[in-house]
């Protein structure tokens, strides 16, 4: 185990094999539908149940970790040989699970800093990524935190979703709100801007919604290496094929890497409803 170990949370969206490889531990947020609450990394709380729940109009909502979940967390990872713990975590204006990381780490068995990446998503994965490379190259706690919030600031994500009605549901929706009213039957193009969901712009149709997002992706990639994740809820062939066409557009800022393309978890699911698709550029870690 490095000096330095990293820790996120399930709305990072990294592939489990991916993290296990990193040595990121990933603490799960949860789901609750109906009456039942569930870790979002079970399959009880399947982004494929979350999204029949959301079409049935069954309750569905999502809690943080309590601070004793991460406590318990870097007491193990301390027991087991880590001398400093960076814990990176999704935007503090979107969830509590920030501030549950920040309770536990005082007074903590070994120093965790906290890392409030502002984003949401793959954007809080790529964070961690970023953490977890510095320090198996041998940086410290305060240069991994570093390496974390500087890869999340050069995040680029935007998304679109069917309908507002679920971000609004869940007060999400930040300064996107503006799109409220009448228009929640057009097409919202989104993005994340200082910690929060705020709108871009509005188009008619799903079509054109999925051409903005791959314009908007390659002008935020511009001639530098990037990775690139396409996410979905319920709506695996859009997204396929806007991968598929972001894998030939960028093929030189991707220098043989793959698009990630995958169903985001049950968390985030809940607040953006079925249908939606995000993109997210970030530079090559």
């Amino acid at each position: 185990m490095p000096s330095v170990v990293v820790v996120t949370d399930s709305t990072a969206s990294l592939p489990p094999e991916v993290a296990e490889a990193r040595g990121i531990v990933v603490v799960p947020l949860q789901v609750v539908i109906g009456a039942d609450s569930y870790d979002e990394d079970s399959e009880e709380a399947s982004p494929e149940r979350v999204a029949a729940a959301l079409k049935e109009f069954r309750p569905v909502s999502t809690s943080r970790p309590a601070p004793e979940v991460f406590r318990e967390v870097y007491a193990r990872l301390a027991a087991e040989g880590a001398d400093a713990i960076v814990s990176v975590h999704i935007s503090g204006d979107m969830s509590g699970t920030f501030e549950s990381a920040q309770v536990a780490a005082r007074g903590g068995p070994v120093p965790v800093t906290c890392v409030d990446s502002r984003q949401v998503g793959v954007a809080t994965g790529y964070a961690a990524l970023a953490a977890a490379q510095a320090a198996a190259a041998g940086a410290t706690a305060a240069e991994a935190a570093a390496a974390a919030r500087e890869r999340a600031a050069a995040c680029s994500s935007y998304f679109y979703v069917d309908t507002l009605e679920y971000l609004r549901r869940g007060g999400r929706i930040g300064a996107a709100a503006a799109l409220l009213g009448g228009a929640l039957a057009v097409k919202p193009l989104l993005t994340i801007e200082g910690g929060v969901v705020s709108s871009l712009e509005r188009v008619r149709t799903s079509a054109r919604a999925l051409a903005r997002l791959g314009e908007l992706a390659v002008a935020a990639a511009g001639d530098e290496q990037v990775d690139v994740c396409v996410a979905h809820l319920a709506n695996p062939d859009r997204a396929a094929a806007l991968a598929d066409t972001l894998g030939e557009r960028l093929a030189d800022q991707l220098g043989g890497r793959e698009v990630w393309c995958a169903e985001i978890g049950a968390v985030l699911g809940a607040h953006v409803g079925p249908g939606m698709i995000a993109v997210c550029v970030a530079p090559a870690g």
